[in-house]
């Protein structure tokens, strides 16, 4: 069986970096066509759009900070010019702090909130005219949703309400053949890893092995993997879902 992603259009926002990185080379290499966006320029984008050069397709990497409305709206007109249509959608730019609850100012909860949920609301909604029957919606929620996390009260709010819309949607734009659904990680080990002091990052680790049914940390090509699955016509019957992929956390 093959995922069939052969000249498929998507739009992944969050890509430079991390998970995002991840799924933005692994639709590319299955054979799609990609944007992707980024806040701020680094050796990360650079780098991307060296290896989305490689692989070939009609890639764009596309400065666009999604916690402002005009440059989510500027981005989808963007796969309108650049592609006049849209196969699937996968909203995994998010913001995360860590903050008592006590201290969590009003500014800071509206950026996490408006980064992580309200980015998804309006992505979606703005490129309702460019999805056709068949198209494909992966929000990328956390495992931290459904467990609760402590000094993450904003975030663990925003990828709960995720998880609402994200239901909410399959069953409003599922009679156009649209399909909606969330994939939930558990802790993945990402290039943030790298920049913490290797006492702490074997730390983690540590922690995270003993809390997982397959004692380790999850990589990012093993979330890369179920959110193309859901890309494909291969999950054709599943909507509405949350896919948590932690390891048996």
């Amino acid at each position: 069986m093959e995922l069939g992603l052969q000249g498929k259009k998507f739009l992944i926002t969050g890509g430079s970096r991390g998970i995002g990185r991840a799924i933005v080379l692994a639709a590319a290499h299955a054979g799609a066509d990609v944007i992707t966006c980024y806040v701020q320029e680094s050796e990360y984008v650079e780098s991307l759009r060296r290896e989305l050069k490689e692989t070939g397709g009609h890639h764009y990497v596309i400065r666009a900070d999604v916690g402002e409305i005009a440059q989510i709206d500027s981005l989808v007109e963007t796969a309108k010019e650049k592609y006049g249509r849209l196969d699937g959608i996968v909203n995994n730019a998010g913001v995360i702090s860590h903050i008592p609850f006590a201290e969590l100012a009003p500014t800071e909860w509206s950026r996490v909130i408006d980064t992580n949920l309200t980015a998804t609301y309006r992505v979606i909604q703005q490129a309702l005219p460019l999805l056709g029957e068949g198209a494909s919606v992966v929000n990328i929620g956390s495992r931290g949703a459904a467990a609760g996390i402590p000094l993450r009260a904003h975030y663990t709010a925003a990828k709960a309400a995720m998880i609402g819309l994200t239901r909410s949607l399959a069953k409003e734009l599922g009679g156009k053949g649209i399909r909606v659904n969330v994939v939930a990680p558990g802790v993945i080990e990402t290039e943030a890893f790298d920049s913490m002091p290797a006492e702490r990052a074997e730390g983690l680790r540590a922690t995270y092995a003993q809390k997982t049914a397959l004692a380790r940390l999850g990589r990012v090509d093993e979330l890369a993997a179920p959110v193309l699955f859901l890309l494909s016509e291969l999950s054709a019957y599943v909507t509405g879902e949350t896919l948590n992929v932690d390891g048996g956390i």
